[in-house]
């Protein structure tokens, strides 16, 4: 049966700057500064960076992120997922009154803006950019929308991981250097990693009415169980990464500061172990946005000490 929403307001209560916050969902736009940070700092390394493109792909980066949490809440509410009682979402729609017409048009304002900037961004780098850069919104897009949304299969976490954490960190880098190193592709691998998971504390949460409505994530195809551990041995594997890099001399020692996250870590996969209701679980979801934002905060710091000396 389809919600109803009201169809007397479009924007209702918008006197509040918390229900336009809370309708993007900014826990998870460490998914989309981050990486830029870290491809520009890799870049300063090289001895090249640029301002403006930087601002330019962050901002382009945060709009995408936001606009498909858009997208995610525009087709939830249309394929009845959403309730009032939803935990996690934006709640534009089920809580607020927001017409499901404005919340696309939203999320295509977001693209269109985002798609300006990527003019931009091509035409002071490389026209070859337009072609990745469209694609990125296209996988935005069909995360949720289409006939069959990367949303419902196990591969939501890989795909998020691959364009929103590693392609961004290597795009940031080429548009200010006009190339790609080994290192940023190195760099760039730990951080698709944790992008990835905050994908995957979010389908942890949604288990139970996405497996009622016949979705095949990936914590239904492991079990939670199964999926917790994974998000563990994946945060290890973040972490390991790392020393691996030093080890190597691929990277400054410095970078040891990622080890400061660490205690996030942990408590985003203790933080799912033995819990079953959403709301208990949302403490852990924090976590694992917070791992992200302080693995590459403290990645990138410790690169531009290195620089520094």
């Amino acid at each position: 049966m389809q919600l109803q929403y009201n169809t007397q307001q479009s924007l209702p209560n918008t006197r509040s700057w918390k229900v336009w916050w809370e309708l993007i969902r900014p826990h998870t736009l460490t998914a989309a500064f981050v990486p830029v940070l870290l491809g520009t700092i890799l870049a300063l390394l090289e001895g090249k960076s640029n301002g403006l493109l930087f601002a330019a792909m962050m901002l382009a980066s945060i709009l995408i992120q936001a606009a498909t949490n858009l997208f995610n809440e525009y087709y939830d509410f249309k394929r009845g997922l959403d309730t009032e009682e939803s935990i996690g979402i934006g709640g534009g729609i089920v809580r607020h009154g927001m017409t499901p017409q404005l919340i696309m048009n939203l999320a295509l304002s977001m693209y269109g803006i985002s798609l300006l900037l990527g003019i931009y961004i091509c035409a002071a780098s490389s026209w070859w950019l337009a072609a990745v850069g469209l694609v990125c919104m296209l996988v935005g897009y069909l995360y949720t929308g289409g006939p069959l949304p990367i949303s419902r299969t196990p591969f939501g976490e890989l795909l998020s991981g691959l364009f929103m954490g590693f392609l961004i960190i290597l795009i940031a880098f080429f548009i200010q250097t006009g190339y790609v190193s080994n290192i940023a592709v190195l760099v760039a691998v730990p951080s698709g990693i944790l992008v990835g998971l905050i994908n995957l504390s979010n389908n942890l949460r949604d288990h139970d009415g996405d497996k009622a409505n016949g979705r095949k994530t990936l914590p239904i195809v492991l079990g939670p169980k199964k999926a917790t551990y994974f998000m563990g041995i994946m945060f290890s594997v973040s972490y390991l990464w790392v020393v691996g890099l030093i080890v190597t001399k691929t990277a400054t020692p410095w970078i040891l500061l990622v080890f400061l996250s660490l205690p996030k870590a942990v408590a985003a996969t203790k933080g799912f172990v033995g819990k079953t209701e959403p709301i208990t679980m949302m403490p852990a979801m924090k976590a694992t946005a917070q791992t992200n934002t302080f693995f590459g905060f403290f990645m990138a710091l410790g690169l531009f000490i290195s620089y520094l000396m």
